[in-house]
């Protein structure tokens, strides 16, 4: 890949918001996933709801729905969205120790809800390290991933390994 497929630099190699003004809206989705893994004593305090900081998971969802909707004022060259659906599932797996967060971000726009997608992920597992360190600082937050992305010219696009 050169420089000139990268779509964040013009052709003198600036730094530049790609114009997003010619393109079509369509409804735009992304799909994410990670997992933070942790000791099965610290996931069993966040599944019993006894966690003395509240409730992980539901501070954790909401901190991830606030997150994608700061995503362009985060990431230096996104673009602020309107966006019209975020929802997050944190699920507890206690079989692997860990917590999996699956994001979907919806809009109705000219450019993509990945970034967004991939901030609220982020997040919504960094406020469950935050709430928890206290008990397990070495919590490990992986696999933060887009799973799937569709609308746009270059239309649906899908993980093989999903």
């Amino acid at each position: 890949m050169t420089q000139s497929n990268l779509t964040h630099f013009n052709n003198a190699g600036e730094a530049h918001m790609v114009d997003v003004g010619a393109k079509a809206v369509t409804q735009r989705v992304a799909v994410c996933e990670g997992l933070i893994e942790m000791l099965p004593d610290t996931l069993a305090l966040i599944m019993a709801g006894n966690h003395k900081k509240g409730d992980v998971l539901g501070i954790a969802r909401i901190a991830g729905i606030m997150a994608s909707k700061r995503t362009a004022d985060l990431i230096p060259l996104c673009h602020p969205l309107p966006l019209t659906h975020v929802e997050i599932q944190l699920l507890p797996q206690p079989e692997f120790n860990r917590v999996h967060c699956l994001t979907t971000v919806k809009t109705n726009g000219q450019t993509g809800v990945e970034m967004e997608a991939l901030t609220a992920t982020q997040i919504a597992l960094l406020t469950i390290y935050d709430m928890c360190k206290a008990v397990d600082r070495g919590m490990v937050i992986q696999s933060v991933r887009l799973l799937e992305k569709s609308g746009g010219k270059s239309g649906h696009w899908q993980r093989s390994e999903v």
